[in-house]
């Protein structure tokens, strides 16, 4: 795959909202992490998640997600979220993303989206640009 293949990092601090009493990244959280990364891989492709949603009428929706957790992130950290298009089909993406401290691995996983018509919730094909864009 092309430029999207390569893996896109997002550096993220840990703020006191993402984490838990004890100052540890709250397990969710991760996927709020992971969900910013693939925003922003998009937005450097040039692909605008709410302009596509009014105009062309298509959702990006999680329809799997698999992580596994290595290492807590702690309050304050600052964090490496990276995203890589793992496979692209006609109306999906799979997602490969991690987290990493310093280098070290914390956490990784795997994010199916799925397209879908954002009128009927029916899946829904790739635009032709992006999906060029994501294999380029």
């Amino acid at each position: 795959m092309g430029a999207a293949a390569r893996p896109f990092r997002l550096p993220v601090r840990v703020y006191y909202q993402d984490t838990d009493a004890g100052g540890v990244v709250f397990h969710a959280q991760y996927l709020a992490f992971f969900e910013r990364a693939r925003t922003e891989l998009l937005n450097s492709l040039g692909f605008d998640l709410a302009q596509l949603a009014d105009e062309g009428r298509i959702l990006f929706l999680v329809h799997e997600a698999c992580l596994r957790y290595r290492r807590p992130a702690r309050l304050n950290d600052l964090l490496k979220v990276s995203a890589e298009v793992a496979k692209l089909g006609h109306a999906s993406l799979v997602f490969h993303q991690r987290v990493e401290r310093a280098g070290e691995l914390l956490v990784e996983g795997e994010v199916t989206l799925a397209l879908a018509d954002r009128e009927r919730l029916r899946p829904a094909r790739m635009p032709a640009e992006l999906k060029r864009l994501l294999q380029a």
